[in-house]
């Protein structure tokens, strides 16, 4: 398996330092930006396979920097901050964040989602021989991993993709928190699941917009399911 490229945006003098070592030690391929402008500079030019965010970037606020990616591009996104209320880490999930660690993290667990999110990439692009899903106005197109409704585009996080294509596999079938957070993020972190609420809420928002067909059903306290539409 490859190694990604890494792009690391952080000012912290100590935690950039720490992530590069890391990084370097581990032998994956790395670029780092002590602003958000650098880093968006390096993230058009570079094209990095995956992105570590810190949020409190001294030029521009962490969020705004997940929303102008995510305004041309669909890369993992992973955020290390300090902030560790909900509030800020539903709103970098809900701008396009696909993973959230909060400062002070450990290295192992900064390795483990980092291959998940690694894996997760090599199965994205692993996809092409898979046959076309369709599910009512919904599709997939699984060798261009893409999602349509009623043939527009979805505009998709590599997260909310995920989860429908999980969804997808087994229409019908409740896929509970364990199962969906093991398979996004490699664990089940009692975090994980808050995330998951989110990317799941963005993710019925885009596919059930003007439209009253309902294709995810939440079962509360177990997890979600597909329906299949009539």
């Amino acid at each position: 398996m490859n190694k990604p490229l890494i792009l690391v945006i952080e000012d912290d003098v100590k935690v950039r330092n720490l992530i590069a070592t890391t990084l370097k030690s581990n032998e994956y391929r790395f670029l780092t930006a002590t602003n958000g402008e650098s880093g968006l500079t390096l993230a058009v030019s570079q094209q990095p396979d995956i992105i570590l965010l810190d949020l409190g970037l001294p030029d521009v606020d962490g969020v705004e920097i997940i929303q102008r990616i995510r305004s041309w591009s669909q890369l993992p996104i992973i955020v290390i901050s300090a902030r560790s209320e909900d509030s800020d880490k539903i709103a970098a999930l809900d701008a396009g964040a696909d993973d959230y660690l909060t400062k002070p993290f450990s290295v192992a667990e900064l390795l483990a989602r980092l291959r998940v999110t690694q894996r997760r990439l090599v199965a994205m692009a692993g996809q092409g021989g898979e046959p076309i899903f369709q599910n009512g106005r919904l599709k997939i197109d699984y060798s261009a991993g893409c999602a349509y409704l009623e043939e527009e585009l979805l505009h998709l996080t590599p997260t909310e993709y995920k989860l429908l294509c999980l969804l997808a596999k087994d229409v019908g079938k409740v896929l509970t928190h364990t199962y969906l957070t093991e398979k996004i993020w490699g664990a089940s972190w009692e975090s994980d699941v808050a995330s998951l609420r989110v990317h799941m809420a963005t993710l019925r928002k885009k596919i059930e917009r003007g439209t009253e067909e309902q294709y995810i059903q939440t079962h509360i306290g177990i997890g979600y399911r597909m329906l299949k539409a009539e």
